[in-house]
């Protein structure tokens, strides 16, 4: 682990390589899980006033699903999370050319019709936060559907933390970002790439 102020990254930010391919993962992250987007309760409240700018890019059962049930609700790990619709979908997710999945929120914030690009978990992803009392930990969430993403890395020779680099500096700020990047610069002139595989 690397120590960074307040937060425990784990090494695989160091020695994963990671660029997400989208046209061959389809943004399959979006849709797979038996729960929805983890989100904050600001973020719940930014939500609920985001759905009359992102209405026209939602799916018909999204629509109804917010106005039955609301933007999200309580898990059954009592976390808060975002709705889902015909059990995989959440619900601001819509979709391109060729099957591709996108986020309604970041579409319309790269329109310049919104603030806010996506929940922070999901800007954050396949980096997973887990809060404590004294400190934050920073964890590598390691799935099969991002294999295509460790593949383009490696090949393209960007590690997790650089890949990251936009998600973690609106997370932690551009000094805890540049203190992360030199102590993983550091760990690799020591260690190398520590095994990483794809």
């Amino acid at each position: 682990m690397l120590q960074i102020k307040d937060a425990l990254v784990s090494l695989d930010l160091a020695e994963e390589f990671f660029c997400c391919d989208l046209d061959s993962c389809l943004g399959e992250c979006c849709i797979e899980g038996d729960a929805g987007a983890p989100i904050t309760e600001t973020e719940y409240e930014e939500l609920k006033n985001l759905v009359e700018v992102v209405e026209p890019y939602l799916l018909p059962a999204a629509k109804e699903r917010i106005a039955e049930a609301g933007v999200g609700y309580v898990d059954e790990e009592g976390d808060l999370v975002t709705q889902i619709v015909d059990g995989r979908n959440c619900v601001f997710t819509t979709y391109g050319p060729g099957g591709k999945c996108l986020c309604a929120i970041e579409k319309a914030y790269r329109e310049g019709k919104c603030s806010m690009r996506k929940p922070i978990s999901c800007y954050l992803y396949p980096l997973r936060l887990t809060e404590y009392p004294t400190f934050t930990a920073v964890n590598y969430h390691r799935w099969k559907i991002c294999k295509c993403a460790r593949v383009a890395g490696r090949a393209k020779g960007i590690r997790l933390y650089e890949f990251m680099r936009e998600p973690l500096i609106e997370r932690f700020g551009q000094e805890w970002y540049d203190e992360l990047a030199e102590a993983c610069q550091a760990y690799l002139s020591e260690y190398g790439d520590g095994g990483s595989k794809c």
